[in-house]
């Protein structure tokens, strides 16, 4: 069953409509003690990382949410929570990945930001992507990019440069992209992470 960390910073509704339609159970995580109620963790996530981060530590869930040895999922800015950096906000975050999320202006000509679908390239055999094709589409909306990791870098999309479109470390993911509006490869995605 998965836990969706409830910090007022995701879009839930979405992500738990997805879920419904591929029928795998969930519920809110909104205390500490809520972790213990999940086999899998989803930290959703819309909006700016700074504040973002000061949510999550008002909530108390940063120290629980470092200690887990369940699968975590981050999506969007929680993917983003999960780096050690970020310029928006010029905040410090959780740190599991010694990454940057770094601003696309004056780093490409195109349009910020980066919306709507673009493919991905899997990098790493990341098992996220288990019988969802290579250079699948997803869909995107986000002017803030994590830096490409040899290391953690589990699916590639380019966007004016290369950036980390997935990570992954340990037990901890993280999607750069929404796969609850990616249409049946976000759904499969969600699905193979239910089944981690």
């Amino acid at each position: 069953m998965i836990g969706i960390v409830n910090y007022g910073a995701g879009n839930i509704f979405s992500l738990t409509a997805a879920l419904d339609r591929i029928q795998v159970e969930y519920g809110m995580i909104n205390h500490k003690e809520d972790f213990d109620r999940y086999d899998r963790i989803i930290i959703p996530g819309v909006g700016h990382a700074g504040a973002a981060m000061r949510k999550l530590e008002e909530t108390g869930l940063v120290d629980t949410i470092l200690s887990l040895k369940k699968p975590v999922l981050g999506i969007c800015v929680g993917m983003q929570l999960l780096t050690s950096y970020s310029e928006e906000g010029d905040a410090k975050l959780l740190s599991i990945f010694p990454l940057k999320t770094l601003h696309f202006k004056n780093r490409i000509s195109l349009k910020t930001p980066h919306m709507g679908w673009n493919n991905v390239k899997v990098t790493a055999g990341c098992p996220l992507f288990t019988d969802i094709p290579d250079d699948s589409y997803f869909y995107f909306v986000h002017s803030f990019f994590i830096e490409h990791s040899p290391v953690f870098t589990g699916a590639t999309c380019n966007y004016g440069l290369a950036y980390s479109a997935a990570v992954q470390k340990d037990n901890f993911y993280g999607v750069q992209f929404h796969p609850e509006k990616s249409g049946e490869y976000g759904e499969q995605l969600l699905m193979n992470f239910s089944k981690m």
